[in-house]
């Protein structure tokens, strides 16, 4: 505990391992700050918190006690205000300036006095001698705590606890500072409260770190994210808005970088779950702020993220083509034997056997390099919107906020229960599902009322602030499933739905290819068989039409690929388990998203015009998988497909009074609105004209 009398050092900086320990040296005067003192703990929280190859610290004290506060001699008035200015390199000693990520262990003894509580307090983890005094004077000297003991001591004590000790000024021991939460363990004396603070420093360092430990850029990407997230955990219960952004923030900057190096969109997807947290926290501040921009950039920046950079496109490998086709072929017999009544266990072996080598090939692929990941430019995103407005829906605690973007600014209202609009929407799935058949005719006015509540819950008092303009939808991966259509503010509007903000931007600004030649694909099986698509082949005279045997999987990709405008009559079969192998059934088998992902460019305009097509799977933080959403980064700018079963027949009559409108020069958007009041006033076809949604900006 002596320091050696020749150590001029003020406070003594020694390294063990990766744990830097710090000793308070100045014990003939009590070890009482002063401004060089102050400035040599500074450059030693500066070396702690730069050098990547410390990741703890351990707080101490020379001589016989921690500290009798400052000396005000030599500190005077300046400091005393709560002035202090850092050397070059250094940090702020009471640990009040911005995020920290590397974390400290205090031991203390003797007499710890006025700034010794604070430096404590401070410190992420406090030992305390038997011996060891407290005393928080500054109300006996007429002194302000400036060093953030009235923010912390309420927040580790409690505030009766805390007024108890600061109002008054008098001591009390280590065995109360134990019993409100000062310090974490008491130990026999000064020598021994050292030796525990470093054996918890190096079980931090050696065990944890670099866990716990944001700074340490060496570790691998999970950890370093769990360091940020807990770095910004500290911040919130610091009280620190800034610290908790700027922790999320450099967390999330870990988390895009090794989210571009991965070339799959699944391993992307489920990626960002390790975000979710920081992503949360940030979104909880933004929401205390109450700044909507915000809210905004943050809800936006763990959405949807996979959609903001195209998949690595699968070199040539022709160990990948042939899985490829012998998955084809597998599914196209086990889907015959089926329907034949004919045993399949051999089959689906195969076909799962397949399936595994086919993401085994597809996740081993590399991605871009790192930084390539977008960000929402708000003013940007206002100024392409127009006369029109975008609707983010936000989740903070389980519950939905409004985020009104339009006429140049961000307004939120406060929406409903997320648990409650997902209940709904469920219900809404499920009449949807009946009034696909004739005779549900009874449900109809079930399905509207569930439509008013869903209003209710998820536009909220924004819906009387919509104006005339179209109107855009981003809702979480949760309502994904919720026909906007069916709202009765949405329902005569010009609608689209897109999985984030960002996407809606790239796809507005997505330029359509030159040539914008059609294409009508007719797949087997649809109970019309695709009665569209002979109509459409007529009206655009020189369309490529692709049915029977002609509606291959290869030549089927070969047309698409720059296509202007695509329109799929296919069976399409979401596959919750493995969305990348969500599927349209063409003449040979299964077109999957595995097989869109290799096209060079997917067509500009897509019009599913079967059941499910817009289903998608729910990964990852707030990630969505499925067709649509596979097809918006290879340069998609609008799909139109169904969320929900459809009726085959009444889907014709909606199909060719969407072509009507796009012939006409409107947006898929505007081209469905139209159409839907086209529909006869029956259940089965408004039901299938809610089913559809228009995606993206085309």
């Amino acid at each position: 505990m002596d320091a050696a009398s020749a150590d001029a050092a003020a406070v003594t900086v020694e390294r063990d391992g990766h744990v830097l320990l710090m000793g308070l040296n100045r014990p003939a005067k009590r070890n009482a700050f002063t401004r060089a003192m102050l400035a040599e703990l500074s450059a030693a929280y500066g070396l702690l918190e730069s050098d990547d190859d410390l990741w703890c610290g351990v707080l101490f004290a020379h001589g016989d006690h921690f500290t009798g506060g400052l000396d005000m001699v030599d500190v005077g008035a300046e400091l005393a205000s709560g002035k202090f200015d850092a050397p070059e390199g250094g940090r702020d000693p009471w640990r009040l300036d911005g995020t920290w990520s590397k974390p400290v262990v205090a031991a203390a003894h003797g007499w710890v006095m006025t700034l010794g509580i604070e430096l404590l307090l401070a410190a992420d983890i406090r030992v305390a001698a038997r011996d060891a005094r407290f005393a928080q004077y500054e109300i006996r000297r007429g002194i302000y705590p400036f060093g953030g003991a009235t923010l912390r001591f309420p927040r580790e004590a409690g505030w009766g606890n805390a007024m108890r000790w600061i109002l008054t000024g008098e001591e009390f021991d280590a065995a109360e500072a134990h019993r409100i939460g000062l310090v974490q363990e008491v130990v026999a004396d000064g020598p021994a409260a050292v030796e525990r603070a470093t054996r918890i420093a190096r079980v931090i360092a050696e065990k944890s770190a670099p866990l716990g430990v944001g700074g340490a850029p060496g570790g691998p990407p999970p950890a370093r994210m769990t360091g940020w997230a807990a770095q910004a955990l500290r911040a919130r219960a610091a009280g620190s808005r800034r610290g908790v952004l700027e922790a999320c923030r450099r967390g999330l900057d870990v988390l895009d970088d090794h989210r571009m190096t991965l070339g799959a969109s699944e391993l992307r997807a489920h990626a960002t779950a390790q975000g979710a947290e920081l992503a949360a926290l940030a979104q909880e501040v933004s929401l205390a702020q109450g700044s909507p921009r915000r809210l905004l950039v943050w809800s936006e920046r763990w959405r949807a993220t996979v959609l903001s950079a195209p998949p690595a496109r699968p070199p040539h490998d022709p160990a990948l083509l042939s899985g490829l086709t012998a998955y084809r072929e597998i599914a196209a017999r086990a889907e015959a034997a089926r329907m034949e009544g004919r045993p399949v266990p051999a089959l689906e072996r195969e076909q799962r056997r397949l399936e595994r080598e086919i993401r085994s090939r597809t996740r081993h692929m590399g991605g871009a390099a790192t930084g390539a990941a977008d960000r929402l430019d708000v003013p940007r995103l206002l100024d392409r919107l127009d006369d029109g407005w975008l609707v983010e829906l936000a989740v903070v605690d389980g519950r939905v906020h409004v985020l009104l973007c339009g006429q140049g600014r961000v307004r939120r209202f406060a929406g409903g229960s997320l648990a409650e609009a997902v209940a709904e929407a469920g219900h809404v799935q499920a009449g949807l599902r009946r009034l696909a058949h004739p005779g549900a005719e009874a449900r109809l006015p079930l399905v509207e009322a569930a439509g008013r509540r869903l209003q209710e819950l998820l536009l909220a008092g924004a819906a009387k602030w919509l104006g005339p303009g179209p109107v855009v939808i981003v809702p979480p991966g949760a309502l994904h499933r919720v026909p906007w259509a069916l709202l009765p503010a949405l329902r005569e509007r010009v609608l689209s739905v897109s999985p984030s903000a960002g996407s809606w931007l790239r796809a507005r600004e997505t330029e359509p290819p030159p040539e914008g030649r059609p294409v009508l694909v007719r797949g087997p099986g649809l109970a019309t068989g695709g009665a569209e698509v002979p109509e459409l082949a007529g009206r655009y005279g020189t369309a490529t039409v692709l049915e029977g045997d002609d509606a291959q999987v290869p030549r089927v990709l070969a047309e698409l690929d720059g296509a202007g405008l695509a329109h799929l009559a296919a069976h399409g079969t979401f596959r919750a388990d493995s969305p990348l192998f969500s599927a349209l059934r063409m003449a040979d088998g299964p077109l999957i998203v595995h097989d869109f992902e290799r096209l060079s460019r997917s067509p500009y305009r897509i019009i599913l015009s079967s059941c499910d097509t817009a289903r998608l799977a729910s990964v990852g933080a707030d990630e969505l998988l499925g067709l649509v959403t596979a097809l918006l980064p290879l340069g998609t700018a609008g799909v139109v497909a169904s969320s929900a079963p459809v009726n085959d027949a009444a889907v014709v009559p909606l199909m060719l009074a969407l072509h009507k409108g796009l012939g006409a020069g409107l947006s898929l958007a505007e081209a469905l609105r139209d159409a839907r009041t086209t529909l006869p006033g029956d259940a089965v076809h408004q039901a299938t004209g809610w089913a559809f949604a228009a995606f993206g900006a085309a």
